[in-house]
């Protein structure tokens, strides 16, 4: 039986209700190899097959799985600099009934979230008009801990890379396996990290100023080499200090008077990704009035 091609906006005459499921606050949609997960986007009502296509903002929820809260938080973001934002939905329990943490680590449930989001962005790709080769990914906390890990496995994916507040850090280090380093990675994901992959890849790490509250982070055993630091500011000057060994310059930005706050990070956030788009983005077709 012949799979049934998903249809895109300009598939559909005009006024179509169905048109406004696809642009603008699309609904959620399953993902088709694993209805497990889904994903809802922010289409620009413009966008069209015609023009150039569209540069692709994922954005990762934390672990109380904002998706759709984050996706609307991008909602003008995605109108200003004329892209689409795509916002994965990793729903707690996938492992166990008391599973909320399996999706940042990427491979201890037996399932690859990673793969999931790649997944995610073909089908977004075979719908809309979108960038998929690389694409722009941001998430913070527990989306901050998926972005950065992610990274490790598919750096050729990305187009820029904004890792957020995460309590939880994976270091460059052949020494130490999976999730506190990376020596076992061939062994888990069939690649080993490439921190040279991600030398030409802009990244911006950013936490606020008083994300220093250690309350909701799992014991020191549990969580990380005391090592990676005790609190998120440390962990992600760790982390920081880390790339850098390995020639990766991240930028740094501290955000004054904001403790673990995703939406109060939300400007400096998408400054960074405004500029790194704008960069990626293709001049638009330029309209012919015919004299």
């Amino acid at each position: 039986m012949t799979a049934e091609r998903p249809l895109a906006p300009w598939d559909l005459p005009a006024g179509h209700p169905g048109i406004t499921f696809l642009t603008g606050r699309t609904a959620f949609f399953a993902l088709a190899r694993d209805p497990r997960f889904s994903y809802c986007l922010y289409v620009p009502a413009d966008h069209a097959p015609d023009d150039p296509p569209l540069p692709l903002v994922v954005t990762v929820h934390g672990t109380r799985r904002r998706a759709e809260t984050l996706r609307d938080a991008f909602a003008d973001f995605a109108e200003r600099h004329h892209c689409v934002v795509l916002a994965p939905l990793f729903p707690a329990g996938i492992s166990g009934p008391n599973d909320v943490d399996s999706y940042k680590l990427l491979s201890p449930a037996g399932f690859r979230p990673d793969e999931a989001l790649l997944d995610m962005v073909d089908e977004a790709a075979a719908r809309w008009h979108v960038l998929a080769d690389r694409f722009h990914l941001h998430g913070f906390s527990g989306g901050g801990q998926f972005a950065h890990r992610f990274a490790y496995l598919h750096p050729h994916r990305l187009a820029s890379l904004s890792v957020g507040a995460p309590g939880r850090v994976t270091l460059l280090d052949p020494s130490t396996t999976w999730w506190h380093g990376t020596a076992d990675m061939k062994e888990r994901f069939g690649t080993d990290a490439d921190p040279a992959a991600l030398r030409g890849v802009p990244v911006q790490l950013v936490v606020g100023e008083n994300d220093t509250v250690t309350a909701e982070l799992a014991p020191d055993e549990d969580r990380r080499p005391m090592a990676a630091g005790t609190h998120r500011v440390e962990s992600i000057n760790v982390l920081r200090a880390n790339w850098r060994e390995h020639g990766i310059d991240a930028r740094l930005d501290i955000v004054p008077g904001t403790a673990h706050d995703h939406f109060a990070v939300l400007p400096a956030v998408q400054r960074f990704l405004g500029a790194q788009v704008s960069a990626s983005s293709q001049p638009r077709t330029p309209e012919v009035t015919e004299p």
